[in-house]
C-alpha cells in the first residue's frame, strides 16, 4: 500500500519552473530543416526542447499530424516551411496556410490554447532566426504549462 507521502508526489502538478515542455517541429525538407541545419552548423544558442519531424513540404502536414502529435505527448506544435514564393512544389506553402487554420479550428474545439500550435516561415539561410523562433516557442509553451491532451508523463 503507498504511503500518504507517495500520494502526494503522484498528485502534485508540475511546478511551471519546473516544467520542460515537449515541442515537436515539422519543418521543410528544402527550408526549414536547412534553417534549423544552419542554427546548428553555426552553433547558435537555443533551447534544445524539440524534435523535428522533416516533411517535403509544409503543405503535407495536415491536422491529424499535428493532433497526434499533442495526443501522443507533445504540448507545442510548430510548422515551418519556405517562404511564399519559394517553395519548391510552387503553392505548398499556401496549402500550409489552408492546413493550418483547420487546425487551429480543431485545435480550439478540443478546448486547447491556439498558442500550443504554430506556423512560421524560415528559409534555409535563417539559422538566427530558427533560433530564436525555438527559444520563443518554448518560452511561451513554458508559460501555458504542460498540455491536457495526451501522455504528459515526463521520463
Amino acid at each position: 500500500m503507498p504511503t500518504k507521502t507517495a500520494a502526494k508526489k503522484q498528485t502534485k502538478k508540475p511546478k511551471t519552473k519546473d516544467f520542460v515542455p515537449n515541442i515537436v517541429a515539422f519543418a521543410c525538407n528544402w527550408c526549414s530543416y536547412a534553417g534549423a541545419d544552419n542554427a546548428g552548423v553555426n552553433r547558435l544558442q537555443h533551447n534544445p526542447n524539440f524534435r523535428i519531424i522533416r516533411t517535403m513540404c509544409s503543405g503535407r502536414v495536415t491536422p491529424g499530424f499535428v493532433i497526434k502529435a499533442l495526443k501522443l505527448g507533445a504540448d507545442g506544435v510548430l510548422v515551418s516551411g519556405c517562404h511564399f514564393g519559394d517553395c519548391h512544389y510552387i503553392f505548398g506553402n499556401y496549402r500550409a496556410v489552408e492546413q493550418f487554420e483547420k487546425t487551429k479550428a480543431l485545435v480550439k474545439t478540443l478546448g486547447l490554447d491556439e498558442k500550443r500550435v504554430r506556423l512560421e516561415w524560415v528559409s534555409a539561410a535563417e539559422g538566427p532566426r530558427w533560433a530564436e523562433l525555438m527559444n520563443e516557442f518554448v518560452e511561451q509553451i513554458t508559460q501555458l504549462g504542460p498540455s491536457p491532451l495526451g501522455n504528459n508523463e515526463r521520463h
